[in-house]
């Protein structure tokens, strides 16, 4: 029977580009792979000729020998063998390669999909898991121990994770031998994709286990504990190696990724290892001086003394009171920075000591003073 069209197969004009050939390919051999097409016996085939059209077109020599001779550039009597048709042996490269830069999300192989393949029946590994944890700023500054409660898969206790039923074992696949990958050659091209029987795991399993269907893993929730250092930042990821899911079938287990968020506090702002604090402090506090108390991160007190006419937005530095950096001795520092406070409701007399206050105002506010008087010369000038 006479080979169908590439273009034709892969629904797309002669004229169609890079991007239209990959889309149209893609769409195509995901409908008709054959791991999503068991029960069609056809699809295996129509997979074949979609992965034999997309190779010779997405190459910009073989296409051209394509459009040239048609199926004979690739014949062995045709141009394409004989040399003067433009290309040579490097189109008969596996398409392996391809096959996992495309499908590796689609057939849950992810980046491990080549090495299970190829690793002579080697089981695939579980997947990696993530879990996000709120602490609060005092527990990032002393460090902690948490237990953690993660819904996971694990190894089957009662067939020890093979999938087999207790007292019979896996046998090595017939279709590929147990290497996990079967091959199909056309002509110059060899098409390797994952042994529909075992999927890829070198073994099938005759009588499987009545506990875990055959997969050799379980649903299960798992108390881990998990140890927080201190100085830990917003956003760190904490890795537990092999904490993940179990392996289909004895693979090895994923990692389990704990992602940290760290909760806001009342009174302080993180910077690095650093600290901010903003105390109000009233006006008369600001203008006379004095003495105040703050918290700090470890629950104790620390004495600031604020000198005569502090101006708001003044800050002041405590050495070594911020958090301590991670996986050092060292500590940031934490910066106090004051505000003050407007008086409100007040009473007659206040009212009234304030007015006399400012009746007796010489020279208190220089900034005041200086803005106004740098904004009467700018508006001077504008009218000049």
């Amino acid at each position: 029977m006479a080979k169908r069209c590439y273009y034709e197969i892969l629904g797309v004009s002669r004229t169609a580009d890079d991007k239209e050939l990959k889309s149209a390919f893609r769409r195509l051999a995901k409908k008709h792979h054959p791991d999503a097409n068991r029960d069609d016996k056809t699809a295996e085939q129509k997979f074949k000729e979609v992965s034999e059209a997309y190779d010779v077109l997405k190459n910009e020599q073989s296409r051209a020998a394509y459009d040239r001779f048609g199926h004979a550039a690739f014949e062995g009597g045709g141009p394409g063998a004989g040399g003067h048709g433009g290309f040579g042996p490097e189109f008969s490269s596996s398409m392996s390669d391809m096959f996992e830069d495309l499908f590796g999300d689609f057939m849950g192989h992810g980046g491990h999909s080549r090495q299970r393949q190829r690793g002579g029946g080697g089981a695939a590994r579980g997947s990696d898991l993530r879990y996000n944890m709120d602490i609060s700023l005092e527990d990032a500054f002393t460090g902690k121990t948490a237990n953690i409660k993660v819904p996971t898969s694990v190894a089957c206790d009662v067939c020890s994770g093979s999938g087999a039923k207790p007292g019979s074992s896996p046998s090595t696949c017939s279709t590929c031998g147990g290497s996990g990958a079967v091959r199909t050659s056309s002509g110059f091209f060899t098409v390797e994709r994952t042994c529909p029987t075992c999927q890829g795991r070198g073994q099938t399993i005759s009588d499987p286990c009545a506990d875990c269907n055959g997969q050799g893993r379980v649903q299960k929730q798992r108390t881990l504990s998990v140890n927080i250092p201190a100085g830990v930042e917003d956003g760190t990821r904490i890795r537990l190696a092999g904490e993940g899911e179990a392996g289909v079938r004895g693979g090895p287990a994923g990692d389990l990724y704990i992602f940290l968020s760290l909760k806001q506090h009342e009174f302080f702002q993180r910077d690095g290892a650093d600290l901010f604090c903003r105390v109000p402090i009233s006006m008369t506090a600001a203008a006379l001086g004095g003495d105040m108390e703050v918290p700090t991160i470890d629950g104790a007190k620390a004495r600031v003394a604020i000198p005569e006419g502090t101006q708001a937005g003044k800050q002041f530095r405590l050495k070594s009171k911020g958090m301590p950096i991670l996986r050092s001795q060292q500590k940031g520092d934490m910066y106090i920075q004051v505000t003050v406070e407007t008086p409100v409701n007040l009473s007659r007399k206040q009212r009234e000591l304030l007015q006399e206050f400012e009746k007796q105002d010489r020279d208190n506010s220089p900034q005041s003073d200086g803005f106004f008087s740098k904004a009467k010369a700018f508006w001077e000038g504008f009218s000049s």
